[in-house]
């Protein structure tokens, strides 16, 4: 069970981009995850009129490391780390470490 998911609100906690909020769209693959508007970089492409590319510089978001990053707890306001508790009825869920909360996805 992965501790960062698809459509979860991350914190990036160092990089470039320290400090700010994405929302994860993507997982690439074990380790790497694409989140909306961080670790954006310019890409030169170059044009291509038979699939209608036009050249020029544009701006595409790259694959971060999940290491990178942190779920962001509402309650506390910060980045938190995520644990596993199993219920009742015996699902696994994904529970924030500094208070026990749920993790809403």
């Amino acid at each position: 069970m992965e501790k960062i998911r698809k459509g979860d609100e991350v914190v990036v906690i160092t990089g470039r981009d320290k400090g700010k909020r994405g929302t994860v769209s993507a997982r690439i693959d074990e380790s790497h995850v694409i989140v909306d508007g961080i670790n954006v970089v310019k890409k030169h492409a170059r044009p291509n009129p038979m699939k209608g590319v036009a050249g020029g510089i544009v701006d595409k978001v790259m694959p971060i490391d999940q290491s990178n990053l942190m779920i962001f707890n509402p309650a506390s306001g910060k980045g938190d780390r995520v644990g596993f508790r199993m219920l009742e009825d015996g699902t696994k869920v994904r529970v924030f470490r500094s208070n026990g909360e749920q993790v809403k996805a």
